[in-house]
């Protein structure tokens, strides 16, 4: 299959150049790196319409597929976004200052505190996430079920090994 796209042309550039290396990688790696580049502004352009950026949705997002009661500790929190506990206890200071979340003292632990969704809060993801969702629907709307599927398969397996190794 040819391709005649930017990361084709690096190739070819590569190959020209440095005829001993295997440079086949950035076929994939720079086409991964490329799309990356264009999604996020187009997901962003969504959060920011419901008044959220990129990471306190992801708080509020996660937070909602919790289900009742809608709450979990801030290292809970840090864990399943993959950010640091600094990082969310930022994100966090800034959603509880817009009130799209509440800080209250662990039944279980009272050291822990137990950062929740307001009513509020749950009404901005909830409306962001039906948007989200469709606007995710848009971006792939070019790709066939078929190819979406063994793009799910093949990523899939490629981030189980990479999480995988040291």
């Amino acid at each position: 299959m040819d391709h005649d796209d930017h990361v084709s042309r690096v190739l070819a550039d590569w190959s020209r150049e440095r005829p001993d290396l295997d440079a086949s990688p950035i076929g994939i790696i720079a086409r991964l790196h490329r799309i990356a580049a264009r999604l996020t502004p187009a997901l962003t352009r969504v959060y920011s319409v419901h008044g959220l950026f990129e990471g306190e949705f992801d708080v509020l997002a996660t937070l909602r597929r919790q289900g009742e009661p809608f709450g979990a500790s801030a290292g809970q929190l840090a864990s399943r976004t993959m950010v640091t506990t600094g990082a969310m206890t930022k994100r966090i200071d800034k959603l509880e200052a817009a009130g799209f979340v509440s800080r209250s003292v662990s039944t279980e632990d009272a050291r822990t505190r137990v950062i929740s969704l307001t009513d509020r809060g749950r009404e901005v993801i909830d409306a962001a996430f039906t948007d989200h969702v469709a606007n995710e629907h848009g971006l792939l709307a070019s790709m066939s079920a078929a190819d979406r599927g063994a793009l799910v398969e093949i990523l899939t397996r490629w981030s189980e090994r990479l999480e995988a190794s040291p």
